[in-house]
């Protein structure tokens, strides 16, 4: 793999990890239709983490103050409903993940799923904020939000827009969704992360390329980082709506491409 590849894929992860876009199907989309290269198992561990580490780094107050769980209930609780949320979230991503060799072979699959994306984004848009803090969360709130993680896993589905509107859906004000959401993900990442870790372990750690590697996951940190905070601002601003266009455009080009544009 060229040093270029490793780049141009810790990019794609960090930027569309957290972008309402899908970082599973823009990987597939890049894999056939530019022939770029997958990527190997030590990139793919290093990939994930870096973006686990954009998670850690940008709520890492959050993060800091569930170790006081002991001493603020209200850390408790939350503390509980990221458990809770990640339960579902696992559950469906064990049974997907069986399927995971057709699903990450068919654009076509993706640029369905990008469409259902867009309209995800778009209702979000619609969706009046709730006024409920973690306070006020209850637990099957947080299941419903770990139902549509798990969800995500399928490529072309948006883990970030999903959560969000299905924690705004629940009532909760966009603060809270934003923090439980991306909290919620860190769990789901460092899963994703010790799979393919264990899979690592069985084929061997590769001893070149290791400048690539970590360029990669350096590039995959920092544009996570900045793809959060993106995400962050703009829903701020009601501007979700530019992201659905984009869903719907590309995801209407790929389906173009896979029924009509091939041999």
């Amino acid at each position: 793999m060229q040093i270029w590849e490793a780049a141009l894929l810790g990019l794609i992860q960090g930027l569309t990890e957290f972008l309402p876009v899908s970082s599973s199907g823009h990987l597939v989309l890049f894999q056939e239709l530019l022939g770029l290269k997958e990527p190997g198992v030590t990139l793919e561990v290093i990939l994930h983490f870096g973006t686990l580490l954009s998670v850690f780094w940008v709520f890492r107050h959050d993060f800091l103050n569930l170790l006081k769980f002991r001493q603020d209930k209200s850390q408790a609780k939350l503390m509980l409903l990221l458990i809770i949320g990640i339960i579902p979230t696992g559950l469906i991503g064990l049974i997907i993940n069986r399927y995971t060799d057709i699903l990450f072979q068919s654009i076509l699959l993706v640029g369905i799923m990008l469409i259902v994306t867009g309209i995800i984004l778009k209702i979000l848009t619609f969706l009046p904020a709730g006024r409920n803090s973690v306070k006020g969360m209850q637990f099957k709130d947080a299941l419903w939000i770990g139902i549509f993680q798990g969800f995500a896993v399928i490529p072309g589905i948006s883990r970030s827009g999903s959560t969000i509107m299905a924690a705004i859906w629940r009532g909760l004000d966009r603060d809270t969704a934003v923090r439980y959401s991306f909290m919620l993900a860190a769990p789901a990442i460092l899963g994703a992360t010790l799979l393919e870790m264990r899979e690592l372990l069985v084929t061997g750690i590769e001893s070149v390329q290791i400048l690539h590697y970590s360029i990669g996951g350096l590039i995959s940190f920092l544009s996570g980082v900045a793809a959060i905070k993106i995400f962050i601002n703009l829903l701020a601003r009601h501007k979700f709506q530019y992201f659905a266009y984009y869903c719907w455009i590309i995801g209407l080009i790929v389906i173009t491409v896979a029924m009509f544009g091939r041999n």
